[in-house]
């Protein structure tokens, strides 16, 4: 099992693969707490759904996958933030509509071009063979990116998370920093979609931050235990799926999430049990 693994490690793609993943797991834990506490865990599943459909659109015209699907994301990020502000169309109602259409643009458009090809299917579903060290580079700026950011607002954002209202009365721009949130989850998406895939991504960002949760009482522990069970259950996901040929990274991942949460919850109730 060991020599398995220090075989695979040493091939480059594995390697950027296992990079990616660690700066994915940071990124969606992060960003995971405020969505969550927010009540804007959609924002992550609808922009993935905007993210395939941009890909497919991008393969049938050879832009670049990456690129093309980074700057599509991030007007759309804006643009739904516009609408559920600024219309009668509740948030969670124009992230169904918005990611539904491009959800069904790309199908369209993959059928019309003749049916999925495989690299369109790695973005879908993530892979670690779909990793290419010229992907590395926009990765960890992009990553980086996103901690800097979250890092310089942090005050901002959080108070923003708890309470918009009383933000807003201390001087708080709301609109810029729920603005800034989701252009970070957008870039989040888009690091994330050729590892993890589209359709399980934002799954990260729920799982670690509902488990950490449980855990914790206060914001900033919460965050941390967030970004500690998101890089266990990705680090473990990623040597189950090296070990079994037949065993996705993005299905590995998400289901040592599900078990790290269902422990948790085991383990609370027995507490809570014990207090009474």
């Amino acid at each position: 099992m060991i020599d398995k693994l220090i075989e695979l490690f040493s091939f480059e793609f594995v390697v950027y693969a296992f990079i990616v993943g660690i700066l994915i797991a940071v990124c969606t834990a992060l960003l995971g707490v405020e969505l969550v506490l927010k009540k804007y865990s959609m924002l992550g599943d609808g922009l993935s759904h905007v993210s395939f459909g941009t890909l497919a659109v991008a393969m049938v015209f050879n832009f670049a996958p990456l690129e093309f699907a980074l700057i599509c994301v991030l007007i759309v990020a804006f643009l739904l933030l516009r609408i559920s502000r600024n219309s009668k169309i509740n948030g969670d109602a124009a992230i169904a509509m918005v990611s539904g259409s491009f959800l069904a643009l790309g199908i369209f458009i993959s059928r019309v071009s003749g049916g999925f090809n495989q690299n369109l299917n790695d973005y879908m579903f993530g892979s670690i063979y779909a990793i290419k060290d010229s992907d590395l580079p926009l990765c960890i700026v992009m990553t980086v990116t996103v901690i800097i950011v979250y890092a310089l607002f942090y005050n901002k954002i959080f108070a923003v998370t708890f309470d918009e209202d009383f933000a807003k009365a201390a001087g708080a721009k709301v609109e810029l920093y729920n603005l800034i949130l989701a252009l970070l989850t957008a870039i989040t998406v888009v690091i994330g979609m050729k590892l993890i895939g589209t359709l399980l991504i934002s799954s990260l960002t729920v799982f670690p931050v509902v488990s950490s949760l449980k855990l914790a009482k206060r914001y900033k522990t919460a965050v941390c235990c967030s970004v500690g069970i998101s890089l266990f259950a990705f680090i473990v996901g990623f040597v189950l799926s090296c070990l079994y040929d037949n065993m996705p990274l993005s299905t590995a991942v998400i289901f040592v999430n599900l078990i790290v949460y269902l422990v948790i919850t085991f383990f609370t109730a027995i507490k809570k049990r014990k207090r009474i």
